[in-house]
């Protein structure tokens, strides 16, 4: 018979992205702190996935469409009484912006103030004293290089898909509210709420992942409409980047790699001259050559 301290629980959570009004939304439930649709894993389901769907659909009622396994989380600290090891079994799934509560989704740059660089990165320049004070509290360069590598201090250039890590550095800074260091020196308009465990942690992977993914796969088509023009498309990118990317150089790349298709229709809703529509080719995902919509750097 297993020791108390020897108990495991698998609990399956969901990081589910939407994206509307410019920004990715991530899929919470009720309560406090902030939480995402999460629950164990029982005999009754008929594998891990299976399970994840039946308690997102039963604490939101959304239905998921994309999902891939995102990352497992097994860390011993996580046990919530010490005597309970949790494994979390972390997945990433994609839904289309009609699918969205607004009372249940909360946008990730809420969470993460600092992942969106398409303003004036006010809450990075807010870190950045904090983050140098960190890295000089060791006599090691390695802080400081994380800090640099992480949040593009000193001319570096900024990379999307290390919001992982730029959290991590910020966790064991003290910064973020669910560190066990927790220093209470900045407000949630600059490090974001408190969420459950270690949930923002993994949202934070599930973000990194995708901002990597939509550079070798075409996933950003998951979280379209069944048409769009080119300026919703590229204003979708842009907010899973949280960076603004080149008008010109993103349709290029699009219509190079054959990633859409005219519908003969077009939409006002930009204000202008009616724009056309397009629809996404779903026989791209059987070709080899897909290269996913890969990102001009920031202008």
């Amino acid at each position: 018979m297993a020791k108390r301290h020897d108990a495991v629980r698998t609990e399956l959570v969901a990081v589910v992205v939407a994206v509307a009004e410019g920004a990715p939304r991530v899929l919470t439930t009720s309560g406090y702190p902030l939480q995402l649709p999460a629950g164990p894993l029982r005999d009754s389901h008929r594998s891990m996935q299976a399970g994840l769907r039946a308690w997102v659909e039963d604490q939101t009622g959304l239905r998921l469409g994309y999902v891939e396994q995102l990352y497992t989380f097994a860390d011993r600290d996580r046990a919530r009484d010490g005597s309970e090891r949790m494994i979390s079994v972390s997945y990433l799934a994609l839904a289309w912006p009609t699918d969205v509560d607004v009372e249940r989704w909360v946008s990730w740059y809420d969470l993460f103030p600092w992942e969106d660089q398409r303003g004036y990165g006010a809450a990075v320049a807010t870190l950045v004293p904090h983050l140098r004070a960190w890295a000089g509290e060791e006599d090691t360069e390695r802080r400081e290089v994380r800090c640099r590598v992480t949040f593009a201090l000193d001319g570096r250039d900024w990379l999307p898909e290390l919001a992982l890590q730029r959290y991590e550095v910020l966790y064991e800074a003290g910064l973020v509210r669910e560190s066990p260091d927790w220093r209470g020196v900045l407000g949630p308009e600059v490090t974001g709420p408190w969420m459950l465990h270690d949930h923002r942690r993994i949202v934070a992977t599930g973000i990194g992942r995708l901002r990597a993914k939509i550079q070798y796969r075409p996933v950003v088509f998951e979280l379209m409409p069944p048409e769009f023009t080119l300026g919703q498309l590229q204003a979708c990118v842009e907010a899973i980047a949280g960076q603004h990317v080149h008008k010109q150089n993103f349709r290029r790349i699009v219509e190079q790699q054959r990633l859409v298709e005219e519908t003969g229709g077009t939409s006002s809703e930009t204000g202008g001259r009616p724009a056309r529509l397009f629809r996404f080719r779903r026989e791209i995902l059987d070709e080899r050559a897909a290269g996913g919509t890969k990102l001009p750097r920031s202008r």
